[in-house]
């Protein structure tokens, strides 16, 4: 079986951690699991720990893709083979952790993004829709690919894709997304999508809620130019 690592950046989440935590041990009970605890007050790191999940701690808040970072230099160092990238928040189901196990398989991407809209009926609100389609269309635009899901942090990644992220300012440290696919397009990685299914948060105030979409898209078009304009 390959050497996977799932990997779970968690920011205060102890409603959610504990059920996600479960639900994947009951889908893929030989794969190990490291929650990064992205500086939370609350009970966050105890209930993973009691959960049997490995957790490393932040002692302050570096953001998503700061604490994937962290979960990529573990799994480097431990030698895993695949990392998968999963919230702590219950969205993502444990259950479609396998289509992207066998979609890298049976392609040989180096990067398998899970994407919420091939099939099924997953709905957004009008905001997010409208910055997902901007994000779609670019990513095409800029690659040549048809991405369906350019936002979804739901991914497995082989080693030579999260060491190269694991290096300096190869990642955001807030929210890697469709700059993220554009970069790897530059860099030669083979990306490809499979079917997963997403939920609605179960607790708690999403990222994405109220007007926090347009000024995530807003950030999100400036980390798209500074790829453009990067030089390496």
């Amino acid at each position: 079986m390959k050497k996977t690592l799932i990997i779970i950046p968690a920011y205060n989440e102890e409603k959610n951690i504990g059920a996600v935590l479960d639900s994947i041990r009951e889908f893929q009970p030989d794969v190990d699991v490291v929650v990064v605890n992205d500086g939370s007050t609350d009970k966050t790191a105890d209930i993973a720990q009691s959960r049997g999940a490995m957790v490393l701690n932040h002692t302050f808040n570096l953001g998503y893709g700061g604490a994937l970072q962290t979960g990529f230099r573990f799994a480097l160092s431990k030698h895993y083979e695949y990392v998968v990238t999963m919230d702590g928040d219950g969205q993502h189901d444990s259950a479609s952790i396998k289509n992207l196990l066998e979609a890298q398989t049976v392609t040989g991407a180096n990067v398998v993004i899970g994407t919420r809209f091939l099939t099924g009926d997953y709905k957004m609100g009008p905001a997010r829709s409208v910055g997902v389609a901007l994000f779609r269309y670019i990513t095409r635009l800029y690659t040549g690919i048809k991405f369906t899901d350019p936002t979804s942090g739901f991914q497995l990644l082989d080693k030579s894709v999260f060491s190269y992220l694991s290096k300096g300012d190869n990642y955001p440290m807030d929210y890697p997304d469709a700059n993220t696919i554009m970069l790897l397009h530059r860099k030669k990685f083979k990306v490809v999508e499979a079917q997963v299914n997403m939920y609605q948060r179960r607790e708690g105030t999403s990222m994405h809620s109220g007007l926090k979409p347009v000024a995530y898209v807003m950030k999100m078009m400036l980390a798209i130019i500074m790829v453009v304009l990067r030089r390496d």
